[in-house]
């Protein structure tokens, strides 16, 4: 038989077929001596050891198109990058990184505001700041059932590795896609500002049919964080992955222009024309500047005597 691997948890592997079962699988030893993990996304073949309680082993994986290591998870189609117009406040500085790690891995992506019915102008303000940005964008409400139907349109047929930080709505929004999910939803602390991550492993939940219609549909939860690392990217590169400099930075005096310091750069020409967004300039700025290690170190001074 073959199915997807939705879930993988204590050394037990969770396979769903094509009708919807799902299977308890155990891997084969040859995996762990050749060194191979199965991962949520994975397409496998397993054989059947015990019809009634819907167990099996798993045979083999087939070849996997694109691999996520932080989560882990395979044969992801886009992503689904979840923040919230407010309660939290948008991280920007972590939106941005999430875009360039999502345009390096060549993922195509959809970025969706939540709680616009808690500040509708913020929701504007945030469409109009990344309307460059390369993504599909949506502001939607999962309190008031606003926007869901239109985002699951560009879900459909895909397989969607959904991320954000905690305290978004991310399982709120997955409940609201996928019938089957039935995930804890956490609230946002008084006291951080932030959320309390419910979320322990990646998982793929199945879309509702009412959305999916027959097509299959998969989203994929991550643990939610508040941090994420830039790696192995060169500062001189960054200018690469941000959208809104496309247009404009071969018309920089400089081959090399890192669109900052140098004269006679179009992008800084754009910039001062409201043509690229302040806030994603600044952003590029800044992560440009963590990259290059030039951001000062504030050290408390010693206590005399």
């Amino acid at each position: 038989m073959e199915g997807k691997l939705i879930r993988g948890v204590a050394g037990f592997f969770y396979v769903r077929t094509e009708t919807g079962t799902v299977w308890q699988c155990k891997a084969k030893g040859t995996f762990r001596r050749e060194g191979i993990r199965p991962l949520a996304g994975d397409n496998v073949s397993f054989e059947v050891t015990h019809e009634a309680d819907k167990e099996g082993n798993i045979e083999s994986i087939h070849p996997r198109k694109n691999e996520l290591l932080r989560p882990p998870v395979v044969n992801i189609d886009q992503a689904l990058l979840v923040f919230a117009c407010a309660a939290p406040a948008v991280n920007h500085h972590l939106l941005g990184r999430f875009l360039v790690m999502m345009r390096q891995k060549e993922l195509p992506l959809l970025l969706c505001f939540n709680k616009r019915d808690l500040d509708e102008a913020q929701a504007a303000s945030l469409l109009q700041d990344y309307a460059g940005s390369g993504c599909s964008l949506h502001a939607i409400s999962v309190a008031e059932d606003r926007g869901i139907r239109e985002l699951a349109a560009e879900l459909k047929g895909k397989t969607s590795v959904v991320a954000g930080p905690s305290g978004v709505g991310k399982s709120s929004l997955i409940n609201a896609l996928c019938a089957e999910a039935g995930m804890e939803t956490g609230d946002v602390s008084r006291k951080t500002g932030h959320g309390r991550n419910t979320t322990r492993h990646s998982e793929l939940f199945a879309l509702s049919e009412a959305y999916a219609c027959g097509v299959p549909s998969y989203l994929c939860d991550t643990p939610g964080f508040m941090s994420l690392k830039t790696e192995n990217t060169d500062a001189r590169d960054l200018h690469l992955w941000i959208p809104e400099f496309e247009p404009y930075a071969d018309k920089c005096r400089y081959d090399n222009c890192t669109h900052l310091t140098e004269p006679d750069c179009a992008v800084k020409e754009a910039l001062s024309e409201g043509k690229i967004a302040r806030l994603r300039y600044e952003d590029y700025r800044l992560l440009y500047e963590e990259l290059r290690g030039e951001r000062p170190v504030y050290v408390k001074k010693a206590k005399k005597g």
